[in-house]
């Protein structure tokens, strides 16, 4: 062993370009992380270790690696790695967001190719030994629409390629400006009209509660009989159970899917049909992908281990930090997705303040950390430090980071202000309190407030009269869903009022609406940070 060389263990076959990015200034050592007791052996005194998808690093494995610096993941998902441990532990979580972008995107391209031509079915029966020319009548793709629902950065891929077959490509996402649309040649629709549009229809979604089943029982209702769906993103987009029954009867014409609710699952009710291609999660399951993958996250054990600013974290931003900066990142970053589940469209300007004592320091880390809130609920791949700039310009969004020395009621305040493309004007303000560095909401839309960040809470807006406060207990009440908090701020002419609640878990189904529809909300949003 060399003297003074921090540890990485390689966990899994990784490739000669990934040890090669590490470089010579680390001892490498490897092990079979799918062995548990080799695993938690190997662990005890490394500095970082690099994984694919076989290893559990879980609370134990974390537990039991007592210098542990960096958990890095070489590829996108991270199932396999327990963040809130590794957060509550100080290690570092890393991955690679951008690695397998293209080979999703192909392959999204591959099954529609597949279901439009029925190749799958078709080879299966020429290898069993049948020719049956006529059996396999499939359609072109030229002139048909294809309508992408998400139109991140996969989903643009996809656009573009498919334009390659003379598709005309529609899209539905709510976070897009109609410039970006146009620069994509693309042209936006409600979620409705794609739907009924459409040939193709692919997904593009992150899963969170809003877009889980996405694509079921309604939606399949509203396609065309000859309509096929892919979902190549996330399990469960779309329903597994209403897509058995609308390929059953007939609703849609087909479907292609490479991302299951329950991996692996091998006997699928919907597997039995020829009209079905299915592939076993390959998104990413490229050469190409593989090693770029291993690359990106060989950098950043460098750069961590260093000591620098580490772009691809995930829980943490790393590196030259100024300590007094550094508590305000986790914060910024649930105040960005508070900000985004406030607004009602694309946004178009997003400004990061940063007002108080620290705003003499550098703040950048801030406002990549809140950017990074704001796209984490918006788009299907991994949000980053390195990522959520390039999310944002794509968008079409135009960001600033703006500092003062200015804030007369607390020692530093973090406001994200921003404007969407209908006009409306939307701001979200935090800061840290005592000794314990609270996080705590300070201020929506001009409304000043002072309650705990928590897990999950409701926003209500309301024309403000006495007995809402009484009316929102008995609801939720009844609802089964338990108040730990809750605060009303109100407009200085007393005509609009502002609720914040801090409830003990996601609201049920269809509750929201009920919530909403027995005080009058001219606004209610849910907003769950522990997704």
């Amino acid at each position: 062993m060399s003297e003074n060389k921090p540890v990485v263990l390689l966990a899994e076959e990784l490739s000669p370009a990934t040890v090669a990015a590490l470089g010579p200034d680390f001892e490498i050592r490897q092990t079979d992380g799918a062995d548990r007791a080799q695993l938690l052996a190997a662990i005890a005194d490394v500095d970082a270790i690099l994984v694919r998808s076989a290893t559990q690093v879980d609370a134990e494995a974390i537990a039991a690696a007592k210098n542990l610096k960096v958990i890095a993941r070489a590829g996108v998902g991270l199932d396999n790695v327990d963040i809130k441990a590794a957060t509550q532990a100080g290690v570092m979580v890393v991955n690679a967001p951008t690695s397998n972008i293209i080979s999703a995107a192909e392959l999204t391209v591959g099954h529609v190719v597949s279901l439009a031509r029925r190749i799958p079915a078709a080879n299966a029966s020429l290898k069993s030994g049948a020719w049956k020319r006529s059996a396999y009548t499939g359609v072109e793709l030229f002139e048909k629409t294809a309508g992408i629902i998400g139109l991140g950065r996969i989903g643009a891929l996809v656009a573009a390629r498919l334009q390659g077959f003379g598709m005309d490509v529609v899209a539905y996402d709510p976070y897009v400006t109609p410039a970006r649309a146009q620069q994509l040649g693309v042209r936006l629709l409600t979620l409705d009209e794609l739907l009924a549009q459409s040939d193709f229809i692919t997904i593009h979604m992150p899963r969170t509660p809003e877009t889980l089943g996405m694509l079921g029982k309604a939606a399949f209702s509203k396609m065309k009989n000859s309509a096929y769906v892919i979902n190549v993103a996330r399990g469960g987009l779309v329903d597994e159970a209403d897509l058995y029954e609308a390929l059953k009867t007939g609703q849609i014409a087909g479907a292609g899917i490479d991302v299951f609710v329950k991996e692996p699952s091998t006997d699928l009710d919907f597997f039995q049909f020829d009209n079905v291609v299915v592939t076993p999660h390959l998104g990413a399951s490229t050469e190409e992908a593989q090693e770029k993958a291993g690359v990106s996250v060989a950098k950043s054990v460098r750069l961590a281990l260093a000591g620098e600013l580490v772009p691809d974290a995930v829980n943490v931003a790393g590196g030259v930090i100024d300590e007094n900066v550094r508590p305000g990142i986790p914060l910024i970053e649930k105040l960005g997705r508070i900000f985004n589940a406030l607004t009602n469209a694309p946004l178009t300007t997003i400004d990061v303040v940063v007002a108080g004592e620290i705003s003499s320091l550098d703040v950048k880390a801030l406002e990549l950390s809140a950017l990074k809130g704001v796209f984490m609920d918006v788009v299907s791949e991994q949000v980053s430090y390195v990522n959520a700039p390039v999310l944002a310009e794509q968008r079409g969004v135009t960001t600033r980071l703006l500092t003062t020395s200015e804030s007369p009621e607390y020692r530093n305040v973090l406001t994200i202000k921003g404007a969407t493309a209908n006009g409306e004007q939307l701001s979200v303000s935090g800061t840290l309190t005592g000794p314990k560095q609270i996080e705590k909401l300070v201020g929506i839309n001009g409304y000043e407030l002072e309650i705990p960040v928590t897990d999950h809470l409701l926003v209500l807006r309301y024309a403000d009269r006495p007995g809402v406060i009484g009316t929102l207990g008995n609801v939720l009440g009844e609802q089964g869903v338990n108040i730990a908090g809750m605060q009303v701020a109100r407009k200085e002419d007393r005509s609009e009022a502002l609720a914040i609640l801090s409830i003990d878990s996601t609201l049920p189904a269809g509750v929201l609406d009920i919530v909403g529809a027995a005080i009058g909300a001219t606004a209610a949003r849910e907003v769950d940070l522990e997704a």
